[in-house]
């Protein structure tokens, strides 16, 4: 993982016109899509053709096509793909383009509260033809970006919002509840980025633990409730993540790619990572 924080700060084509969209195509089995991270933005994974994991919170979700993914506000989140063949399109919206002027019943009742992270979406919508159709609309439109383009994307996501509302919400979440959940993202934030530059060490629970100023108890529990993993297994994932990149993209032979990666033991390294990854360090080299 070779980013410098996991809070993303968002740009977009045009900052009057807060949303955009990239379909994106990977042609290998087993590749990080993009790494943990959260932004303040929605963001909705629509896969066209293929498979991935997408892991929401700690929720890992297997997506096959036609398959929605939505990703709320200050959600970790992180992918990798599952086929050789991926097409999955991205669409990212800052939830202000829909503010209206004044305080309204929409905006008091939904909007604030989606924005604010109170009101929670599920992850995965699969099979509700309805949302997909709205999606595959908004996605239109974003491309082809014809005459009045803007007043259709603010219609298409009203309505993507009404069909995730009736149909699709995961948890209301209280004032109090909010300000838990972000205080445990931004006391994690250090402990990830820590991780994310210091891979190659020794890592112990103790030194996250004071990075975090939590005792091992309820560090473990906590680190455990935001990635669905326990410590050892999401440094493990970072390593074999930065082996993976190394490998494919490095002349360095396979034990100095395991040293590299923190990885002491080769025998161990090649077996772990032919676990996680369905393929030997050797083959992916071949």
């Amino acid at each position: 993982m070779d980013y410098k924080t996991l809070h993303e700060t968002m740009s977009m084509p045009n900052p009057h016109f807060p949303i955009k969209v990239h379909r994106t195509v990977f042609n290998q089995a087993g590749i990080v899509l993009f790494p943990h991270h959260w932004h303040e933005h929605l963001e909705f994974l629509f896969v066209e053709s293929g498979e991935a994991i997408f892991e929401c919170g700690s929720t890992p979700i297997h997506a096959k096509p036609g398959d929605l993914i939505v990703v709320n506000s200050n959600e970790l989140h992180y992918g990798v793909s599952v086929t050789s063949e991926l097409v999955y399109y991205v669409c990212i919206a800052d939830m202000s383009l829909l503010h209206s002027g004044s305080v309204d019943a929409a905006e008091t009742k939904f909007i604030a509260p989606i924005s604010q992270n109170r009101l929670l979406l599920r992850n995965l919508i699969r099979g509700d033809q309805k949302t997909i159709a709205c999606m595959h609309d908004l996605i239109g439109e974003l491309e082809r970006r014809d005459f009045g383009y803007e007043l259709a994307i603010k219609s298409e996501l009203y309505r993507l919002m009404t069909l995730l509302l009736r149909g699709h919400v995961a948890t209301v979440l209280t004032k109090d509840e909010y300000a838990e959940r972000m205080k445990n993202v931004e006391r994690f934030e250090p402990v990830f980025r820590y991780i994310a530059e210091h891979y190659m060490e020794e890592l112990s629970v103790d030194l996250l633990c004071g990075i975090a100023g939590l005792s091992r108890y309820h560090f473990s529990r906590l680190f455990k409730e935001l990635t669905g993993r326990t410590v050892t297994e999401y440094v493990t994932a970072a390593r074999l993540d930065k082996a993976d990149h190394l490998l494919r993209n490095t002349p360095l032979t396979v034990t100095e790619v395991a040293a590299a990666s923190g990885f002491n033991d080769i025998y161990y390294f090649s077996r772990t990572f032919k676990k996680h990854k369905k393929i030997s360090p050797s083959q992916l080299r071949t």
